[in-house]
């Protein structure tokens, strides 16, 4: 006997979304809308149909949701879903034999053609009968229209039209699309699906060093005088405040400015180098507070709406407390000391990295009591370093262990690694991930990239659109101005629902290491940067006001706050980028210059249909951006100068027809 399951009396195929073929769940968050597909069809020519039952984490079915096929023909059928709470819920796709439906082509033929005209119509009353019979008996209004279309169709003193007509009309159809009759149900198996709040999927991020944020007569900050930060970055509109690790740092090996060998008896050393006699990743560096202060820190930074974000970078510095307690978690060399991290030729003499394998369940239990430490101080949000370089196995078990308890707790994955871990560390688990977006830059890229972004792999895989970090600063910013600087954050903060700035950005801070490198000169991971971002405001300097505007934009436009939903649409110059996002009847259109340096003219060509339009239909658009407003078309003129306008972010919405257009520039 086969082993593998019964097919079911009516197929029901490739069901999607499906994370490893069911085996993990598929991920939503809270009042997210996406698609189930399946494939389903039948032998002979008979009519099928098909829904999705979707259940929420009590078990309980919701609202029928009736599925279409997706393109004539081709047997794939889809329907819009939304769970609208957090928790684990699961959907199947449920197909049938449609007698209704079946008698309805044949009677249209058959009757007007007088082939068997009474007895086609005498099917369609008992068919008709059957389905009234399944209407519940509170719905008396529904049951009457159905039995009422029965006594016409068996009434022979009418025309035969007359009575075909009325087994067809509106009022029928809407109580059989309420009760549809249903034969031979087949049903899926149930799928996962877990459901995880808003943040999970949408937000922006700012990334700051508290240690920057001193006085002039103090100039390491502490996290009382970094708090003074807060009200401005609350004012940009970002909702998160990522903060790199905070913890006590070594002096081995001690990394000077610019990743110098020879620190200087001031220099501060680098974050990642977690560990010193003052304590490890259960401590905060003396210099910037007590355990009391970071618990202010966040309670102030929930008083201005923010998250606080936390790193969680699993290595030591060379004089961590665990080097001492559990030399076993590190791996030791043939001469017996404890091999420092690198990637050849880069050497990084001042951290250790953990060896997992020769007691995972030990290093299990450490990492699951830090991360509730900093949970119990109020962090619900985690940023983990690189966790590509650990085994998945381990991620895997302390998630799952955090998530049973405190589902609402937020891991982003920086893996800028092969796609086969990024995609199985999401998988696994991580709300969030980087990307590659800070190295896709060309219309060509982005188009693929996100294509892939939004397609299956938004299933399990939420992007955050960092357009900068401490490690990354790219050409593209190096060699384009200010006006690479705004049009890379018009592209972060409406392509992806959840995008990240590194401060210093909204300065347009662009100096490198050298040439051909991605490090900032003077960079913030080794010395403190202190940065006077008043007068950066009084000489024009800074784009706060347009990163303001951006995140005003986001909050207002419900469109912005999904992935799925992008769509790209079509222009003549591959330096002018257009693409659009739509939720019910919000609609946002971009067009953006893509070069920083010259002025770019295009023709869009709008995918009408992925507007919710109908082809050739007049349109009004209004730029969010700059207050304009324009009536548009299917094709469209527009003209964008870099330090006058990076994109329009339209919003859009049908317009009346009459005589004339207009152009964008």
């Amino acid at each position: 006997m086969s082993a593998n399951p019964a097919i079911g009396r009516i197929p029901v195929r490739d069901v999607h979304p499906a994370v490893e073929c069911g085996r993990r769940p598929a991920k939503a968050v809270a009042g997210e809308t996406f698609q189930v597909t399946a494939t389903v069809f039948r032998e002979g020519h008979d009519a099928v149909a098909a829904n999705v039952v979707l259940k929420d984490p009590e078990g309980r079915p919701g609202p029928w949701t009736p599925m279409r096929e997706l393109a004539p023909g081709t047997d794939r059928w889809g329907a819009e879903v939304t769970p609208t709470a957090v928790g684990r819920w699961t959907y199947a796709v449920e197909a049938w034999s449609d007698p209704v439906g079946t008698w309805r082509h044949a009677a249209r033929i058959k009757v007007p053609a007088g082939i068997d005209t009474g007895l086609v119509l005498e099917e369609g009353a008992e068919l008709y009968e059957r389905a009234a019979a399944n209407v519940p008996k509170k719905d008396k209004t529904a049951r009457a229209t159905l039995l009422a279309a029965v006594r016409v169709l068996r009434d022979d003193t009418l025309p035969v039209a007359t009575r075909l007509a009325a087994g067809l009309t509106p009022e029928v159809d809407a109580v059989l699309a309420r009760y549809p009759l249903r034969d031979l149900v087949t049903r899926s198996a149930e799928m996962p699906l877990l459901v995880e709040r808003e943040r999970a999927l949408y937000g922006a991020w700012y990334e700051f060093f508290p240690r920057s944020e001193g006085t002039a007569e103090e100039p390491h900050g502490t996290f009382r005088t970094a708090a003074r930060r807060l009200p401005a970055i609350a004012a940009m509109g970002f909702d998160v405040v990522y903060l790199p690790p905070v913890h006590p740092i070594g002096t081995t090996f001690r990394k000077g400015r610019n990743n110098t060998l020879s620190p200087g008896p001031d220099d501060v050393g680098v974050p990642w180098a977690i560990g010193s006699p003052e304590g490890g990743h259960d401590a905060v560096h003396p210099r910037l507070g007590t355990m009391e202060d970071f618990a202010w820190f966040v309670q102030r930074a929930g008083e201005h709406g923010l998250e606080v974000a936390l790193d969680f970078a699993l290595q030591c510095s060379p004089d961590h407390p665990w080097v001492e307690k559990h030399p076993e978690w590190f791996h030791h060399r043939p001469d017996g000391t404890i091999a420092y991290a690198e990637n050849p030729p880069k050497k990084y003499q001042d951290i250790y990295p953990i060896a997992f394998d020769a007691d995972m369940d030990g290093l299990v239990a450490e990492t699951l009591r830090i991360l509730r430490l900093w949970m119990g101080l109020g962090v619900r949000i985690f940023r983990v370093d690189n966790p590509h370089t650990k085994p998945v196995v381990f991620w895997e078990r302390v998630l799952a262990d955090i998530g049973r308890s405190d589902p609402d707790v937020i891991f982003l994955a920086e893996a800028f690694t092969r796609p086969a871990m990024m995609h199985t560390l999401a998988q696994i688990g991580f709300q969030q991930s980087y990307t590659y977006f800070t190295w896709r830059n060309s219309k060509q890229e982005l188009t693929e990239y996100l294509t892939e972004l939004s397609g299956e792999a938004a299933a399990y895989m939420r992007p955050n659109f960092f357009v900068n970090t401490p490690d990354i600063l790219h050409a593209y910013l190096q060699h384009g101005g200010r006006p690479a600087f705004e049009v890379r954050a018009v592209l972060a903060a409406t392509l992806s629902p959840t995008w990240g700035v590194y401060s210093g950005y909204e300065l347009c801070e662009n100096t490198p290491l050298k040439e051909g490198s991605e490090e900032y000169l003077d960079s913030e991971k080794y010395q403190l940067r202190p940065r006077d971002w008043a007068a950066a405001e009084r000489e024009g300097r800074s784009i706060a006001p347009l990163i303001t505007q951006l995140n005003t934009i986001r909050r207002a436009h419900p469109a912005l706050h999904e992935l799925r939903n992008l769509r790209f649409h079509g222009t003549d110059n591959d330096a002018v980028i257009a693409y659009s996002k739509r939720t019910g009847d919000d609609t946002v259109l971009v067009v953006a210059n893509l070069d920083p340096h010259h002025t770019q003219e295009a023709t869009v060509s709008l995918d009408m249909p992925q507007l919710g339009l109908d082809w050739h239909s007049p349109l009004a658009v209004h730029d969010e951006l700059t207050g304009d407003a324009y009536r548009w078309g299917d094709s469209n003129y527009v003209r964008l100068e870099p330090g006058r306008a990076p994109a329009h972010v339209f919003r859009v919405r049908p317009a009346a027809r009459r005589f004339g257009s207009g152009a964008a520039s």
